[in-house]
């Protein structure tokens, strides 16, 4: 089975392996694991911040960061796709009393800064005012779009002009970089904190970084701790989380590949695939007159998987474990399924 769901269905090799059984441990709540520590010091100088906090998983950055952040009741700008309004169980409501203001992005998912402007409430007697942009890059539901440091650096001087901190959501931030041909550093720098995956594209069986100022991430390490991100032991998981970091040079190769899988597939009749800017190909399935449900039930009964973003789109993401012969052998058995 070539499975191209996600980048998170990667395996930990033997080094990884080997890291987390060799690890050095102690209780992380108690600041004592001391290959937990390793790894928040190596994310913070990766990433040109003060500081970072290891969690369990990047829902739990993000939500962490939105509740660090803000007061109960403020109103958070974020774009109407972005992973933090789509993808976490209203996250924001639930755990932190805020309310969403949805900005429609362009297809790329940018927010300009007039937009921020137009979408900021002032604090009054009546109104809790806003606390709070996120923005995201990689943009995951456009398709893994890398937006250029430019516009995330534009669009987060507007919401600092008005007093309002910014968080990124970088959960595929090293793609980002890789694509655009910067450092990870240079996206992070604009904005007030950061989350960034371990466990996507960079292989790490468990974990995601919240980076920022030391400041912040003191108190985020109380909000880990009141989401029940608290760990102990976690040495075992940081271990191979270090070595993960280090593949970040290395996700040149999935793009290529994604590439090559969204030529092949647009070659094929009633599909169609634009060139991804990362790891991430969106296929239009509408010119077979079935749903993207069907199509990739036809794709696993071939032996590939992908997960529905749409009635009519597929998203299919390449990652460490598939290579130029499984998107070879993908692009036949999406063929034959057709």
């Amino acid at each position: 089975m070539i499975d191209l769901r996600s980048d998170t269905v990667t395996r930990p090799d033997d080094r990884m392996r080997e890291a987390a059984r060799d690890a050095e441990v102690g209780d992380d709540v108690y600041r004592e694991d001391p290959t937990v520590n390793e790894l928040e010091k190596r994310a913070a100088e990766v990433v040109g911040t003060e500081a970072a906090l290891y969690v369990p998983t990047g829902t739990m950055g993000n939500q962490v960061a939105v509740h660090t952040h803000t007061e109960h009741g403020q109103e958070v700008l974020c774009e109407r796709e972005s992973h933090v309004v789509k993808w976490e169980l209203g996250g924001m409501a639930q755990l932190s009393g805020l309310q969403v203001r949805a900005i429609e992005g362009d297809d790329r998912g940018v927010v300009s800064a007039e937009q921020v402007r137009e979408g900021y409430v002032a604090e009054d007697l009546h109104r809790p005012g806003t606390g709070l942009l996120t923005l995201e890059n990689t943009h995951n539901s456009k398709g893994g779009a890398a937006i250029e440091v430019e516009r995330i650096a534009e669009t987060a001087a507007a919401a600092h002009d008005l007093g309002v901190p910014v968080h990124l959501d970088g959960a595929r931030l090293f793609n980002a970089a890789a694509a655009l041909g910067v450092e990870a550093s240079e996206i992070v720098e604009p904005v007030d904190s950061a989350m960034f995956s371990l466990s996507k594209g960079l292989g790490a069986p468990v974990g995601s970084m919240l980076a920022g100022g030391e400041a912040f991430i003191e108190r985020a390490r109380r909000g880990r701790k009141l989401f029940g991100g608290g760990m102990r032991q976690a040495g075992i998981i940081a271990a191979p989380a270090l070595a993960a970091l280090e593949n970040r040079h290395r996700l040149d190769e999935d793009h290529e590949n994604a590439r090559a899988l969204a030529a092949g597939l647009d070659d094929i009749e009633g599909l169609s695939a634009a060139e991804p800017e990362t790891n991430i190909t969106l296929v239009d399935c509408s010119g077979t007159d079935h749903t993207a449900e069907e199509f990739l039930g036809a794709c696993e009964g071939e032996g590939v998987l992908g997960v529905a973003f749409g009635e009519h789109v597929a998203r299919f993401c390449t990652h460490w474990d598939v290579g130029e012969e499984e998107v070879e052998e993908a692009i036949a058995a999406v063929e034959r399924a057709l």
